[in-house]
């Protein structure tokens, strides 16, 4: 029988390792940007405005680095 709180449980430890897996080869300065450039690479999805609204943000990381 599926059992959604063993499922949940192992999701979340899956998610973790995957995060420390992401950010731990990263040093300092990256790790500070990484907010930066995940909105940058959010918002640049976005047709038409996308590159315009994610100049902020490629500044901001570009001055934390």
């Amino acid at each position: 029988m599926f059992n959604l709180q063993s499922y949940k449980s192992h999701a979340r430890l899956v998610a973790c390792l995957v995060a420390s897996v992401v950010i731990l080869p990263m040093e300092g300065c990256a790790v500070a940007a990484l907010p930066c450039r995940l909105a940058s690479a959010t918002l640049k999805i976005v047709p038409g405005v996308g590159h315009a609204a994610a100049a902020p943000f490629d500044t901001c990381a570009d001055a934390i680095d």
